[in-house]
């Protein structure tokens, strides 16, 4: 797997958190090394719901 790939993933995830859709959509399999990147792009990207209120 190539680095590259990797930041696609996180990409990808925070595009997702942005959006606010649910974890459920990412689309990598469990044990992908990309699952765990495109997780961490989501969690750092999504607002908390106080963030979101403001």
């Amino acid at each position: 797997m190539s680095r590259a790939e990797l930041v696609r993933a996180i990409n990808e995830g925070a595009a997702a958190g942005r959006e606010r859709q649910p974890v459920t959509v990412c689309p990598y399999p469990r044990g992908d090394l990309r699952r765990s990147a495109w997780v961490r792009g989501y969690a750092k990207a999504r607002p908390l719901d106080a963030e979101a209120a403001d």
